[in-house]
């Protein structure tokens, strides 16, 4: 082969190259047995009719790409937010290793998370020794101040009891009696890794608060902000800027933004930044705790009004312009701090931005696919646009969540035309996008096999993907933005508004036919 150390190639155009496409016409001919191009094409073009939509929303025992993660990659993530904390997985090794190399593709830094490598013999014995010697190893070769324990299918199915397993390692000197080790059961056979998020911050309020003591909510002074499963490190930053703006003291509880994005600079940082075990512990003091994806934060919500006897204020993901505000004026009553000018005059940039873009946004159709919270309030943002979000799937939201959605569409004039999906998959919203096509298409990275499809059937069909949401593995850097706040507003929309004007260029490239200017001054 051609590669060679003068001339690295990578995967394109190295395979384009002579002696690879003669390998693959090879590997085609003499074992793929497959059809002929007419027959492929033939079925392809039956994938994109109503008939197959038809035929594919009416499936029962199947799931193709299904636009969601299992639980214990939440719980991984969750755990990741708290100072010198170690994330043990308590199950099989390959499946921690999907989890460290899916965060790594996506925030492009190492990933500490161990596994106590369940084998044949867990299975049928039960995995309480894997448990004794992986807390023992983890805690010497790693030296973390806390371990924070969830399962795999494995250890779920053969019901291996972490509560039994963590006291009897204590108990059999494994790891000290003091020594934190909280844990949630994380099944990856139901729910989704946004409830292993909440399952597993379940487990570290279990560990540091407890319902037998008699807390004084309000006596510290504090806002606890709980962002659920959030991958967009900036929104952990924005918040805090906004909340110091205002002069409010508040405790981030799970704040993984310094370890997911840690300097090059010759030092090597397993554990970095993060919430203390101490705020964990004063968090039940807080005058309240806002939870910024309350969608899937059930059980940290029912957590923080019967244990903490907070009144867990109702709020809305502070995504877009009115819910924001919303955001801000309800921070502002519970604290008694004034919105600052800073923060109004960001405001009012938003509008301008808004009003400056208004021309190219205005009626254009997305399609929109995501976890419950983030894309309720992209749709939100949409309408406040003037977009129309047309197409809207999400796997994991609830019956709740899409009467919810639907409400807010009918109540918009943007939202008369579109259509709520719940308990769908990628393969449900790829026919969406043949036969209730969108200008867009609005997701995560796998939504670009479906713009190759739509290509596939002639530019015409074409649904261009806009990349927002987890995970982000074909482009660099997008996780250090944010969507929250005025902020995450700008960022949004100055992404939406060039999509459009690209799409636009892409139009009309040819010389002397379709080269019309649509926003240049000669």
């Amino acid at each position: 082969m051609s590669q060679n150390i003068e001339n690295i190639k990578s995967c394109y155009p190295l395979f384009e190259q002579d002696e690879y496409q003669n390998l693959f016409a090879d590997k085609h001919a003499k074992y793929e047995e497959a059809h002929g191009d007419e027959k492929v094409r033939e079925v392809f073009e039956w994938t994109t009719t109503q008939e197959y939509k038809d035929l594919n929303f009416s499936r029962e025992a199947l799931t193709i790409d299904p636009a969601k993660a299992c639980q214990p990659l939440g719980a991984v993530l969750c755990s990741l937010g708290f100072e010198k904390t170690l994330p043990y997985v308590h199950g099989s090794q390959g499946c921690v290793a999907y989890f460290r190399t899916y965060f790594n593709r996506h925030f492009r830094e190492p990933v500490a998370c161990v596994s106590d490598s369940m084998t044949e013999d867990a299975a049928v014995f039960g995995g309480h020794a894997n448990m004794n010697d992986g807390l023992q190893n983890a805690l010497a070769l790693y030296k973390p101040e806390m371990i924070a324990v969830s399962t795999t299918c494995m250890a779920e199915v053969i019901g291996d009891d972490l509560q039994a397993f963590t006291n009897n390692a204590k108990k059999d000197g494994f790891v000290p009696k003091d020594f934190p080790v909280p844990y949630a059961h994380t099944p990856s056979f139901v729910g989704s890794h946004i409830t292993g998020w909440d399952n597993m911050f379940e487990g570290f309020c279990n560990t540091f608060t407890a319902k037998d003591v008699e807390y004084k909510p309000g006596s510290n002074g504090k806002l606890n902000i709980v962002t659920g499963f959030e991958t967009y490190l900036g929104n952990y930053r924005v918040i805090k800027r906004m909340l110091t703006e205002m002069g409010v003291p508040f405790a981030m509880l799970s704040d993984p933004s310094e370890v997911l994005d840690t300097p090059s600079d010759g030092q090597y940082r397993m554990y970095a930044g993060g919430t203390t075990q101490d705020e964990m512990k004063d968090a039940p003091n807080a005058i309240d705790t806002l939870m910024l994806q309350p969608w899937h934060l059930v059980k940290t919500k029912k957590m923080v009004k019967e244990t903490w006897g907070q009144p867990a204020t109702d709020l809305s993901i502070p995504m877009g312009l009115e819910w924001t505000d919303d955001f801000l004026m309800k921070v502002s009553a519970l604290t008694g701090k004034a919105i600052p000018a800073s923060l109004e005059l960001e405001r009012g940039r938003l509008v301008d931005m808004i009003t400056d873009s208004h021309t190219w946004l205005h009626g254009k159709k997305f399609g929109v696919y995501g976890d419950p919270d983030f894309v309720e309030g992209l749709v939100k943002f949409l309408l406040e646009l003037g977009c129309e979000p047309n197409v809207i799937l999400c796997n994991n939201g609830s019956k709740k969540w899409k009467k919810s959605m639907e409400k807010m569409l009918a109540d918009s004039p943007y939202g008369q035309g579109s259509e709520v999906y719940v308990g769908h998959d990628l393969w449900h919203f790829r026919s969406l996008m043949f036969t209730n096509k969108p200008d867009f298409m609005i997701g995560n990275s796998y939504g670009k096999f479906i713009q190759r499809d739509t290509l596939a059937k002639g530019k015409a069909f074409e649904v261009p993907l806009i990349r927002l949401g987890f995970p982000i593995f074909d482009r660099h850097h997008l996780h250090r933005m944010t969507t929250l706040g005025y902020e995450g507003a700008m960022y949004m929309l100055t992404t939406l508004v060039n999509a459009v004007m690209e799409k636009i260029d892409s139009e009309t490239m040819e010389l002397g036919k379709t080269d019309y200017n649509f926003d240049l001054v000669r």
